[in-house]
């Protein structure tokens, strides 16, 4: 073997050892008590607090700025409605002029059912977060702690026997304690059922494809040891308060697979060829597009992707509409990728989108450039939320509820995700979820 062969493929090794310091073991950890009546299941945290006005009321300016009598769907991969004809800022080209062609031939709102008036639990991003992977409600659940209740995560994989590639979570970033999701600090859970957690736009940035990307000389007979070395102590600095990791790696073949997958991705980023959307300009859009990377490698069961970039609209409303119109863009691509790129996937999975929270009624005082005021979320108003979902065993063109009838709690994400992956009986008894919390199956 050449050595720059050599040194380029103990690089991708140690790759895949020290740039993935918490992937999960394998195997059958207990026998799957239910039956799953789907084969795959992803979920898109389409979080960020998303306003239910210009959402799913398709509202646009109409409600949110005073002298714009203009409303508009500008979520057409979604849902049914007309685009706005007027004012038109989110899209690309100077000012936003430009929107961003529909790639779904049939919305998912056509595809599948609408719970179109939905209840959170809270108003905040992180405990909002909580509420959809945990299932319940619990106060005080706030930044930089693990959940405390077990996870969808934890769920699938202690009753349901998946292994660990069956189960990831990819995530826009690392901010705002998002890491710290994949797996909760309940003493009969933990770790060891867990999700294997994935930061594309982190591991894959420019930093890290200088240092990582192109099988730097790491050689393994006098520069492997101190990266070892690194890792340990990257491993015991994310522990936490000097723990020590417990039941940390795949199965053998678990661990080549992730390599080999890493490995691909630095080429492919690198070349340009990941199937990213058709329009990537943002951190959401690049979750979404190595999410189907993840997809296409490892059919998991079930797959989490959290989407954020809307929450600009504490200060920004055109461009959080700008990150709406481009997040109904991306689960467009990801739902269309889904159906034609993995054929192991199309016509054995559901989809199901839900916001963590929405945002307030009024608006705040921070003007943007285009002189509209902004919103935060505190009030009842950021506690109206929705939900999409669509697969083979889901009801076609069916909108759920009303805000006279609101149905649904945003816990019934994890529920749906447990009934169809065959644990709901589990989740039900292991007594955690929230008070009403049910299947959106059993909404219908």
């Amino acid at each position: 073997m050449k050595r720059r062969d050599f040194i380029k493929k103990a690089a991708l090794t140690t790759v895949g050892t020290i740039g993935i310091p918490y992937i999960l073991p394998g195997g059958r950890l207990f026998a799957q008590t239910g039956s799953s009546s789907g084969q795959h299941v992803v979920l898109v945290m389409f979080a960020g607090g998303v306003r239910h006005q210009e959402s799913i009321g398709m509202r646009y300016l109409d409600d949110a700025q005073v002298g714009e009598p203009y409303p508009g769907n500008i979520m057409y991969n979604l849902l049914n409605g007309t685009a706005p004809t007027q004012k038109i800022v989110y899209g690309t080209g100077q000012g936003g002029i430009s929107p961003i062609p529909q790639i779904l031939g049939q919305t998912l709102q056509q595809q599948g059912t609408i719970f179109s008036e939905v209840k959170a639990h809270y108003a905040g991003h992180y405990a909002g977060l909580n509420s959809i992977l945990q299932g319940s409600s619990i106060n005080g659940q706030g930044l930089r702690s693990r959940p405390v209740n077990p996870t969808i995560f934890e769920y699938l994989r202690r009753y349901g026997g998946y292994k660990a590639t069956d189960v990831w979570f990819v995530g826009n970033g690392i901010d705002g304690s998002v890491p710290l999701l994949n797996y909760s600090n309940h003493p009969d859970y933990g770790i060891q059922y867990g999700a294997n957690f994935f930061a594309p736009i982190v591991t894959f940035n420019q930093i890290s494809q200088n240092y990582l990307g192109n099988g730097k000389v790491y050689h393994p007979e006098n520069e492997l040891a101190p990266m070892y070395k690194m890792k340990v102590f990257l491993d015991n600095n994310f522990s936490q308060n000097g723990a020590t990791l417990h039941a940390l790696g795949n199965t053998e073949e678990e661990k080549q697979s992730i390599k080999m997958f890493m490995g691909q991705m630095y080429e492919k980023t690198n070349m340009g060829t990941v199937a990213l959307p058709p329009l990537a300009d943002n951190g959401d859009s690049y979750a979404v597009g190595y999410a189907c990377e993840v997809l296409k490698w490892f059919k998991p069961k079930f797959l989490t992707v959290n989407l954020s970039d809307v929450d600009q609209c504490h200060s920004n409303f055109t461009g959080y509409l700008s990150s709406l119109h481009r997040a109904d863009h991306s689960v467009g691509h990801l739902w269309n990728y889904i159906q034609t790129q993995v054929p192991e996937m199309a016509g054995n999975t559901t989809i199901i989108a839900i916001p963590e929270c929405g945002r307030n009624d009024e608006a705040n005082a921070i003007l943007d450039q285009n002189n509209w005021l902004s919103y935060d979320h505190s009030d009842a108003n950021s506690m109206r939320i929705w939900s999409i979902m669509a697969g083979p065993t889901v009801p076609s063109n069916l909108v759920i509820g009303s805000e006279n009838n609101p149905i649904g709690r945003v816990s019934d994400a994890m529920l749906t995700v447990a009934d169809l992956l065959g644990v709901k009986s589990n989740v039900i008894s292991a007594g955690f979820l929230a008070h009403d919390t049910q299947s959106f199956f059993d909404l219908l």
